[in-house]
């Protein structure tokens, strides 16, 4: 009686094993997924942050400032990239501060399986005082600013 009984039992630890799974794998895919957006969004307060040190060294407007924060974090375009000169309409002279900001870009695609979400990565912004504000000096170019 007892043999009888094991044979009917004998494929429900594989049925079991794939119920289990399907759940197991999608816990380690979304934790995967999560550590993944957790990288985008540090990626772009960090271009940010680069973005205010170079902005505050370089001349209004120079180019090394959006070219370094795409060369940090290529998924951001140039047109998302926001440079502000604080008071409004100073110039190099006259600044006191600078602020870089990355607007709210396209969403971030979330791959969970049967779990369709899309995350919209946050704006992010860095203000600075300004310390020169020019791209040369007495001849000399600035090696950051290009």
């Amino acid at each position: 009686m007892k043999i009888r009984h094991l044979t009917n039992q004998r494929g429900i630890v594989a049925v079991e094993f794939a119920l289990v799974s399907i759940i197991l794998f999608m816990l380690l895919i979304g934790i995967m997924e999560m550590g993944r957006m957790l990288f985008y969004w540090n990626s772009a307060t960090e271009a940010t942050r680069l973005g205010a040190r170079v902005a505050v060294v370089c001349a209004p407007g120079a180019a090394a400032i959006k070219d370094r924060m795409t060369a940090l974090f290529p998924a951001i375009a140039t047109a998302d990239i926001q440079v502000a000169y604080l008071p409004d309409a100073c110039d190099a002279s006259s600044c006191t501060h600078v602020t870089v900001s990355i607007l709210q870009t396209a969403p971030l695609q979330i791959s969970i399986p049967f779990v369709p979400l899309q995350l919209m990565m946050p704006s992010s912004s860095t203000t600075l005082p300004r310390e020169s504000m020019r791209s040369s000096i007495a001849g000399f170019a600035n090696p950051v600013c290009g």
